[in-house]
């Protein structure tokens, strides 16, 4: 399906960051809600570091366990750029795709664990704050 024949998101109605549990609260207008967390946003971040250059570029992002989202820009009235305490902050993500990273959180999650488990890598255990 082309972008210009994909069904219209809804909007935003509202965006809560939830620093100590480092979760993006989401409302539609919709009535959908999603919790995102920053480990996720930040491994699906929408940046060329992340997706590469193309399909089959995709990079895979190891060591978020422990990132925070320091702000939540505006975009004009189609995204918001996220600010990780890891220092990236490249990726605009359009209502589109908050959306969709909520209504596929699940896939999306379980792919990308079989990825770190097929690289080695363990996640570690999440430090909260004291």
């Amino acid at each position: 399906m082309s972008a210009s024949a994909q069904k219209p998101v809804p909007r935003p109605s509202r965006l809560v960051l939830h620093r100590r549990s480092r979760v993006l609260e989401i409302h539609f207008e919709d009535g959908q809600v999603f919790n995102l967390d920053a480990e996720y946003l930040r491994v699906f971040s929408p940046s060329a570091e992340t997706r590469g250059h193309g399909p089959g570029q995709e990079v895979l992002q190891v060591g978020k366990e422990n990132v925070a989202i320091t702000n939540v820009e505006p975009v004009g009235h189609y995204a918001v750029r996220l600010h990780f305490d890891d220092g990236h902050n490249s990726g605009l993500y359009s209502w589109r795709l908050l959306y969709e990273l909520g209504e596929q959180h699940e896939q999306n999650w379980r792919r990308y664990l079989e990825r770190l488990q097929k690289a080695g890598y363990e996640r570690k255990p999440r430090q909260d704050e004291p």
